[in-house]
């Protein structure tokens, strides 16, 4: 089995990509850390590593026997970073938001089938116990059709967050909440419940003075049928994510604990049967489901099963230009006051970038 080597750009959420390569490192080394300073990547090493330094993105770039170059940067540099990432002959992980616009994402579609190198989009929150659980339960026929379902992303964001001079704004952020926090649990209902239809998004910026939006409340109908709510806030006492899916025989809800914000499929779910489903029956799918690797440890260990060439549940292109697609829809409704469906057309004026041109 081939141990893929791995270099990671940025040192603020690539520090947590570095402690989840530890937990797979069967099948992973981090060969490189490449960050803007010494201090910074000295912060995330120990004495002992054989991690190298660099403070050169272009010169990590040469180095023959690295296999993926893992992108933690802000959001800005994303596309010029997996561009040339893959004109170097490197596969990319990349964190979210993947780009800018889904133009962007159609352009490092075509770069990927160039260079034949694979592009992973981050969305660690897919990977843990109990999403493996609402799984297994869709999957046995017990849930039967999906009616409803309602999301809170309800953080607790303020001065000491936005210090970073890139964070709130337009130009460097790319967006608010919806692009930056709530992108994930949004991913999490495609997952679930497939492609949205349509949408209409309320945005507003109440709690801080940003130049993007922190809160929004959104109304959300899938392909499916499925009616879908979910409401948006960076102005909570604390930060909780909470999922509930109400199925004809079953009702799947995450326990919101605080401790587990950002890691929704770990946390404690609850799977209550609708008649005539019984507990027994749910509990019996349940028994045999067995405890993935979570988080970051199990996107990369997808992401390994599908180099390996091996039936995988990666993150794909794809998914990442739904989610980027389900984000242009939101603004673009909010700036029209309007339900607006999907897809997104090349003609919709939104397709080469949803940012406002006078904040620019």
């Amino acid at each position: 089995m081939k141990k893929y080597q791995v270099a990671i750009i940025g040192t603020n959420i690539g520090a947590k990509h570095y402690e989840d390569f530890q937990k797979v490192k069967e099948r992973f080394n981090v060969h490189t850390l490449c960050g803007l300073t010494r201090e910074a990547i000295d912060n995330i090493l120990s004495k002992d590593t054989e991690t190298k330094v660099s403070l050169n993105f272009d010169e990590v770039l040469k180095v023959k026997e690295i296999d993926i170059i893992d992108i933690c940067l802000p959001p800005h540099l994303h596309f010029s970073a997996c561009k040339k990432a893959m004109e170097a002959g490197k596969h990319v992980i990349c964190e979210k938001p993947l780009v800018s616009s889904l133009k962007e994402v159609d352009q490092l579609e075509k770069i990927s089938k160039e260079t034949g190198k694979i592009i992973f989009p981050v969305f660690q929150y897919r990977y843990g116990l109990g999403f493996s659980k609402l799984k297994a339960l869709i999957k046995s026929g017990l849930a039967g059709k999906p009616l409803v379902a309602s999301l809170e992303t309800h953080w607790n964001r303020g001065k000491d967050y936005y210090s970073k001079p890139w964070r709130g704004t337009w130009e460097g952020e790319q967006g608010g909440a919806i692009l930056s926090h709530s992108i994930h649990i949004h991913d999490l209902v495609s997952m679930i419940l497939g492609p949205v239809s349509n949408v209409f998004a309320k945005l507003s910026t109440r709690v801080n003075d940003i130049e993007v939006e922190d809160c929004a409340a959104l109304s959300i109908e899938m392909e499916n049928g499925t009616l879908v709510t979910s409401s948006i806030t960076l102005g909570a006492a604390n930060d909780t994510s909470r999922l509930r899916f109400c199925f004809e025989g079953l009702t799947a809800e995450s326990g919101a604990s605080p401790d587990k914000p950002y890691s929704p499929a770990d946390d404690e779910w609850y799977f209550l049967p609708r008649s005539p489903v019984t507990q027994a029956q749910i509990d019996e799918v349940l028994s045999k489901v067995e405890e993935p690797q979570s988080w970051y440890a199990g996107m990369f260990d997808e992401i390994a099963n599908k180099l390996d060439g091996s039936a995988s549940y990666e993150v794909t292109l794809l998914d990442a230009r739904k989610s980027l697609e389900f984000v242009t829809a939101v603004y673009d409704s909010f700036r029209k006051n309007k339900n607006v469906k999907l897809p997104i057309d090349k003609d919709n004026l939104l397709y080469g970038s949803w940012l406002p041109k006078n904040n620019l």
